[in-house]
């Protein structure tokens, strides 16, 4: 069965196919642990056995072993078959093992340390670098990267940053490229609405990579961002639809969501909405994956893969059919937003 897609052309220029289901690849960069490079092949050609036809990337993951995982990968691969995305805002540079960034979070990486460089030039820069990287004849989407309190640590830096992005000229360098048409579409690629709005108030994007943030568990988007962008036409891609994977395992004691430890309030929510889901039988992990895509702004859904089960799962999640009762039993229980499209 092929995968559903969904067509995207705000500027009414050609625009773009996704795939409901994408391919995250911060995985395929030895996040938690190392793979080989035959396992991420194995994983990145069970996706596109699969369907999967949208893959996005980054410099950071891996710090930059991701997209040199991809150049292999996509060489034989028609360039009209696919949509590839990444992102600007670091640029990595050669350093001294003991300098590397990311310990404990990738492993057997190159030796890099990550610059945050939100300027014109910095934004170029980082767009040659991923050319180089993966190989391709062209990239479709490129993301503005973490300008979040998230990844900076305080809204102090990350409004600093935002303004750095603005006042440095990098938005003017994506908007540059988009309009030579080096690229067909900007975007921010955010692990915070809010921040995700401050962008869509101050420039002219077309998608955002939203991770975690509109999702079985959280849906505060809906109050001002998403009807902002059905307003604007502007596409949604959801990363992170398992919550850093609670949604997928379930309520088990060493469950993660949003990259830690889950809270025990976090644990009984998820417990609740485990029973609504068993009550249809339901997988708690299809439901998951298939309620962002029930969004108007939304165009795909982009869980990580980090082996072929894995990968096997989310396809199984996309293909998956979700009686309606089972929403509107989550919105009598209080589970789900009254106002969240189902």
């Amino acid at each position: 069965m092929a995968l559903k897609t969904r067509h995207w052309d705000r500027l009414g220029n050609g625009g773009l196919t996704f795939t409901e289901l994408g391919f995250g690849t911060a995985p395929l960069g030895n996040l938690y642990k190392a793979i080989t490079d035959d396992e991420a092949r194995a994983t990145l050609d069970a996706a596109w056995d699969g369907g999967v036809r949208y893959y996005d990337t980054a410099p950071l993951y891996g710090l930059g072993l991701s997209e040199t995982r991809l150049n292999p990968f996509l060489r034989d691969k028609p360039r009209d078959d696919y949509v590839l995305s990444t992102k600007v805002g670091r640029l990595m540079q050669a350093c001294a093992p003991e300098h590397r960034a990311g310990e404990g979070k990738w492993f057997e990486v190159p030796c890099r340390r990550e610059q945050y460089d939100y300027t014109y030039d910095g934004v170029m820069r980082s767009f040659e670098h991923s050319f180089s990287r993966l190989g391709v004849d062209r990239i479709d989407i490129l993301y503005v990267h973490d300008l979040c309190i998230f990844s900076h640590g305080s809204k102090e830096i990350s409004d600093m940053r935002i303004e750095e992005f603005f006042g440095g000229r990098g938005y003017d360098a994506m908007v540059s490229l988009r309009e030579q048409g080096l690229i067909k579409a900007i975007g921010g690629g955010v692990n915070e609405w809010e921040v995700c709005q401050t962008l869509a108030e101050r420039g002219d994007f077309d998608l955002f990579l939203l991770a975690g943030r509109y999702t079985l568990l959280e849906q505060k988007a809906l109050d001002s961002f998403l009807p902002l962008c059905e307003a604007r036409g502007i596409g949604i891609v959801t990363g992170g639809p398992y919550n850093s994977g609670i949604l997928a395992t379930g309520a088990r004691q060493g469950a993660y969501y949003n990259y830690e430890l889950a809270p025990q309030d976090v644990l009984d929510r998820v417990k609740a909405i485990e029973d609504v889901c068993a009550a249809h039988g339901v997988r708690m992990v299809d439901a998951a994956f298939q309620f962002p895509l029930l969004h108007p702004a939304h165009v795909s859904v982009i869980p990580g893969g980090q082996g072929v089960s894995e990968t096997e799962g989310n396809l199984q999640a996309a293909h998956a059919e979700i009686p309606a009762g089972l929403w509107a039993d989550l919105k009598a229980k209080g589970l789900l937003r009254e106002d969240a499209p189902t």
